[in-house]
């Protein structure tokens, strides 16, 4: 069989015209806005999930900003189940991997076969080659596993016997983590963390939100989630037009002035690379697309800050000596001060 070549590979589609200042691009007859498809979203998750607003909102970033997204909580919050209904809002191939200790590298991206009918090779392609992948309980499979997302998550490609197979656009992966349970786990890279978009942590629902959990699905069966009207070619368009967004230089450099003064900080050992500004500036585009804004504002980084620079950050060891010794739980305030601390260094622009 003649494999494709690396030359082969699918070539990144070209931005949308920068749109002018104040200015709203016409939308397709009949497509969604992106205010809408928000909307449409929450409300097809929320027939499922209760309180789920905000973490589906930024999804919804990560899914037009083309990022990766993890999410972290203890069991029994609806990781798992909040992925698949979104997912199943989408008119986007989805597929979920469940990640075990005795994986293998070609168990996500798949391998070259003989086809004894053909008498040839074939390669045969594995679930990785999907728009929406959910890389359940990520932490895990062990480290060999893990880098084979890699390549995938960074260059939208996987490599086979020295052939590159394109993957389909777009394409996103939200992996999901227990921070509690460390038998048969292995600790994710920073490579991989870094590649991240956003690290969101889950907490338990409040007294009201648990009470509507109770109510809603202690007698039914879960019903599916309403499809809306999203595929592939939408979702690209509202990529190239995230990405052509004007972002004045002042909100650049409040975005740097943010990521650097993790650096600087002396409870952290390694602060954001600058691939987090360079996500952080496409994440704050998304965020004002599907705000309906043709601008980045001072509050698209405000409110991204803490999921997009959390898992980048490692601490100090005396930091996190200090913060179990001190009786608080976990290490997410001493990360929410840091990032918070950040916020308010920096000069927020007009």
């Amino acid at each position: 069989m003649t494999m494709p070549s690396k030359s082969g590979a699918e070539a990144p589609s070209q931005p949308s015209p920068v749109p002018t200042a104040g200015s709203r691009p016409p939308e397709a007859a009949g497509e969604l806005t992106p205010e809408g498809m928000l909307a449409s979203l929450q409300a097809s998750v929320g027939e499922t999930i209760v309180g789920g607003e905000r973490v589906v909102r930024l999804l919804a970033v990560a899914l037009v900003a083309e990022g990766h997204v993890l999410l972290e909580g203890v069991p029994g919050l609806a990781k798992t189940l909040m992925v698949h209904q979104f997912a199943k809002t989408l008119t986007l191939s989805f597929k979920r991997i469940q990640f075990t200790p005795d994986m293998l590298p070609s168990d996500i991206v798949g391998n070259v076969v003989l086809n004894p009918a053909a008498q040839r090779y074939e390669f045969r392609r594995g679930p990785v080659f999907a728009n929406v992948i959910l890389a359940d309980e990520i932490n895990r499979a062990p480290p060999k596993v893990q880098s084979a997302l890699l390549e995938a998550m960074q260059e939208r490609q996987v490599t086979v016997d020295g052939v590159t197979y394109p993957l389909p656009r777009p394409f996103i992966v939200i992996a999901t983590q227990n921070p509690v349970e460390q038998e048969g786990t292995y600790p994710l890279p920073e490579a991989e963390l870094d590649r991240l978009l956003f690290r969101i942590l889950l907490g338990y629902p409040s007294e009201a939100d648990e009470f509507e959990i109770m109510r809603r699905h202690g007698s039914r069966i879960d019903e599916p989630a309403t499809p809306a009207p999203l595929t592939a070619d939408m979702l690209t368009r509202y990529r190239d037009r995230s990405l052509g967004l004007e972002v004045r230089d002042e909100v650049l450099r409040y975005i740097g002035s943010v990521v650097r003064g993790t650096r600087s900080d002396a409870r952290i050992l390694i602060g954001a690379s600058p691939r987090a500004s360079v996500q952080f500036v496409r994440a704050a585009k998304a965020s004002a697309l599907l705000d309906g804004r043709t601008f980045v504002a001072p509050e698209d980084v405000k409110s991204l800050a803490f999921e997009v620079l959390n898992h980048r950050l490692l601490l100090h060891p005396e930091t996190i000596t200090q913060q179990y010794v001190s009786g608080r739980s976990g290490l997410e305030p001493v990360l929410r001060e840091i990032v918070g601390d950040a916020l308010g260094k920096a000069v927020v622009p007009r």
